[in-house]
């Protein structure tokens, strides 16, 4: 890993074991399908971190993520059955699923979402939904 990488993910890591609320960056997934409604925190994806270890194949082929936020129905049964995200944080890999906030970092009421996409400006809601 790149040195400088290394440092901000340091950091990141160290405001996340603190407590704080992550604060998704642009690119960013927020992953809230579930999170709310069982009592955690959003999940924030660090899409650009990952995508510098991992060509896109990896995820989108091998791993089947949809190519549209909140198009995968990920939940902790699925992770902890080695699906989605738990093909890799499994404790070999990557971390394994005991810390909780490593995750479920974002802010409660946080809508699943591409961060700063250009599409959530440029997509204006059916009649009758809420922006979100």
């Amino acid at each position: 890993m790149a040195p400088a990488v290394a440092l901000l993910a340091g950091a990141a890591l160290a405001g996340l074991l603190a407590g704080g609320d992550a604060r998704a960056e642009y690119g960013d997934v927020v992953i809230n399908n579930y999170s709310d409604k069982s009592g955690m925190r959003p999940v924030v994806f660090p899409h650009w971190f990952h995508r510098i270890r991992f060509r896109c194949k990896v995820c989108h082929a091998d791993l089947g993520f949809k190519f549209k936020a909140g198009g995968n129905e990920i939940n902790m049964v699925k992770v902890i059955d080695g699906q989605f995200c738990g093909a890799c944080h499994n404790g070999e890999v990557a971390w394994s699923i005991e810390n909780c906030n490593m995750c479920h970092s974002a802010k409660p009421g946080t809508p699943t979402q591409v961060h700063e996409s250009t599409t959530n400006s440029l997509v204006a809601p059916a009649t009758g939904e809420k922006k979100q």
